[in-house]
């Protein structure tokens, strides 16, 4: 058996996971969230893409971080291969790079924090995460691409900006409020997706 293979059969569920949670989000991210008049600012993608830090975040807890890095390379190669058939070649790729360097800072970052209070590793994790991920995305994904421009106001303050960056600051601003929602079934699975090294002594 392949060393591709072995690590899939391994994974296959986080894998599988990840894989349609990033194909559903490339697919998502070019559509505008049209409902309450929020289509200059957001996409459907910024509701699904925040659950793939939730993936990862579990993987890294059961397996840690070494596992969780090939998890992560895996999920690109398989979400970049079929968004491709998606969506456009550029989307694809932009997502593929912002998701690799997202998921890889999400990872170090909830290594580091993951012997403090429960929450702080996955929450920490997602945001830096989601922060970076969401910059390289809509520069490679749209810079140049989506050319129209809006104007933007708030307390008497106005810009104009092009209408992919509104996209971007609204769609991590989405993340932010997953990151919250996503401590739910982070916390909800603790006792069940047990590190490796704890649930070989419970056995």
């Amino acid at each position: 058996m392949s060393y591709l293979a072995k690590l899939v059969s391994q994974l296959w569920l986080p894998v599988a996971a990840m894989a349609l949670v990033v194909l559903l989000s490339n697919v998502a991210v070019q559509y505008p969230f049209t409902p309450f008049g929020l289509g200059d600012y957001l996409t459907w993608g910024a509701f699904t893409y925040p659950v793939s830090f939730l993936v990862t975040d579990l993987t890294n807890r059961r397996y840690g971080a070494s596992l969780a890095r090939r998890l992560v390379v895996v999920g690109f190669l398989v979400a970049v291969a079929a968004s491709i058939v998606a969506a456009t070649p550029r989307i694809a790729m932009a997502s593929g790079a912002a998701f690799l360097v997202g998921q890889l800072l999400d990872i170090t970052v909830f290594n580091r924090l993951r012997r403090l209070a429960w929450w702080r590793a996955p929450l920490l994790g997602s945001l830096f995460g989601s922060a970076l991920d969401t910059v390289l995305f809509f520069s490679l994904a749209f810079a140049g691409v989506v050319t129209e421009v809006s104007t933007y106001g708030i307390a008497g303050f106005a810009v104009t900006a092009p209408v992919w960056m509104a996209w971007g600051v609204s769609d991590f601003i989405v993340k932010v409020a997953m990151a919250l929602l996503m401590l739910l079934p982070y916390g909800a699975l603790l006792s069940i997706v047990l590190p490796a090294e704890r649930l070989q002594r419970a056995r």
